[in-house]
């Protein structure tokens, strides 16, 4: 298929299929393979990754599995999950920015951790906040009415909206003054740390690689700055007795259900990292793919503005009305999963499909070839929301944009509610279009990233 192809409106009766990277010769060598991830993951499956159930390999003297079946995942991440950990290389990567927090730490540390901030993402907890989210939202929109006669980075302006958002919601202020620099640090990070180099990959978690030495000294300016944030949020105080009115609150006042134990200092800094850095950074991508989705095929634009028109989308009870826009965030977030992949290291020996996994082996479940294996899915490459609109939801094993289990996304229903509210109020108030024609191909790091940032021409509606 042409450039120009990818980027014309879908013919009529045949779905956008958009583009994509190329999938790796499955007969890659193994460093070749070394190199491909390095660059981005994603790019380095072939085409049996996308066709069979199990695909089994080596690394670095260990096996490896590629898990693609419902079954294989629910024993993974749900019958045996804990006999699976997270890999050396994924806590390298992710640790420096999240510390100890919830999405990375494992046993006691984790049920203490999960127990103690379910209550701050209950349904009810995210609607009380959703008057932040419509308010930067609305903010947004404003600025954007006043950029509209010229080429527009939407991507730019939904990292700026989220992490606006993410800010409100998280100390009730907003990110004027830090939001610059919170969005530098998630740069530095992922341009310069967040790769795995193949020292990452290899080495044992307890011998530090070279890059380590710099992701420490990262971390401690970042951890500076996030305890910066935090002294300033309680500075502002909060009234006696007074209804909790953000996550810090909520999260200030956690209690371990089962031990009574709060977070202490570290540990609440590290739980408020987790929470912007993967609250704003993943919703920010998810809005992004799913507006050049919509310029790329104008007919499902105007189905959603269309729906927009029919609902004053202000509160969380409005939301519940709209179906597509829900239906083309989830399918978006199918064709570009926020989390890539899921990487597990077996602490013990084990059994999958009759086939035996010992102790150190890497089992991967990688969202990104899940939502688009072709004995799964019909046309899995095609952008078709109606999909989600069948009234029979897709298994759970086989759809997992926030993963599964245990350990899903605790802000999984938070990030619902704050895309399928946003992009509501975008389309409804924009008709977006792309002005160049060069495709867009995602990249793996950390999260599932465009390559580069295109440039929207956006018409007031």
């Amino acid at each position: 298929m042409s450039i120009a192809e990818v980027h014309d409106r879908p013919l009529a009766g045949r779905p956008l299929v958009p583009p994509s990277p190329p999938r790796a010769p499955d007969n890659m060598t193994a460093f070749g393979r070394m190199l491909a991830i390095r660059e981005s993951p994603i790019g380095s499956w072939g085409q049996r990754a996308y066709e069979e159930d199990i695909v089994c390999g080596r690394f670095f003297r260990r096996s490896s599995f590629i898990l693609n079946t419902p079954d294989t995942i629910r024993h993974v991440l749900v019958d045996n999950y804990e006999n699976y950990t997270r890999t050396p290389a994924g806590i390298r990567v992710l640790r420096p920015m999240l510390g100890e927090g919830l999405l990375i730490s494992e046993g006691r540390a984790w049920k203490h951790q999960r127990r103690t901030l379910a209550p701050a993402f209950t349904p009810r907890a995210v609607n009380a906040l959703v008057p932040h989210m419509v308010a930067a939202t609305d903010d947004t929109i404003a600025k954007l009415k006043a950029l509209s006669n010229a080429p527009v980075d939407l991507r730019e302006a939904m990292q700026r909206m989220t992490l606006e958002i993410a800010g409100r919601t998280m100390f009730s202020f907003g990110m004027d003054r830090h939001g610059r620099a919170l969005r530098d640090f998630v740069m530095e990070y992922g341009a310069r740390l967040a790769r795995p180099h193949m020292l990452d990959l290899v080495l044992p978690l307890s011998w530090p690689s070279p890059q380590d030495f710099s992701r420490a000294r990262f971390r401690k300016r970042w951890t500076a700055f996030v305890g910066m944030l935090m002294a300033e949020r309680r500075a502002a105080g909060k009234n006696e007795n007074a209804p909790p009115r953000d996550l810090f609150d909520l999260m200030n006042a956690a209690r371990d259900p089962e031990t009574g134990a709060a977070f202490s200092d570290e540990q609440l800094g590290d739980q408020v990292a987790t929470m912007i850095l993967a609250g704003h950074e993943t919703t920010a991508t998810a809005l992004f793919w799913a507006l050049y989705l919509l310029a790329l095929d104008p007919v499902t634009q105007e189905q959603l503005a269309a729906e927009v028109r029919s609902a004053n989308v202000n509160d969380a009870a409005d939301i519940e009305r709209l179906k597509f826009t829900r239906a083309v965030v989830d399918e978006t977030m199918r064709l570009y999963p926020p989390a890539f992949l899921i990487a597990r290291a077996a602490a013990g020996a084990d059994s999958i499909a009759g086939m035996p996994v010992k102790k150190n082996d890497i089992v991967l479940i990688a969202p990104w070839l899940l939502h688009r294996h072709e004995k799964l899915w019909r046309d899995p490459g095609a952008f078709v929301p109606s999909r989600f609109m069948t009234g029979t939801p897709p298994d759970r094993f086989a759809y997992m944009p926030f993963g599964v289990g245990a350990r899903v996304c605790i802000g999984a229903h938070f990030a619902l509610v704050e895309a399928t509210l946003a992009l509501a109020k975008i389309i409804g108030a924009f008709r977006v279009a792309l002005i160049d024609k060069e495709p867009v191909l995602p990249v793996g790091v950390v999260t599932t990233q465009p390559n580069r940032s295109p440039m929207f021409a956006i018409k007031p509606r």
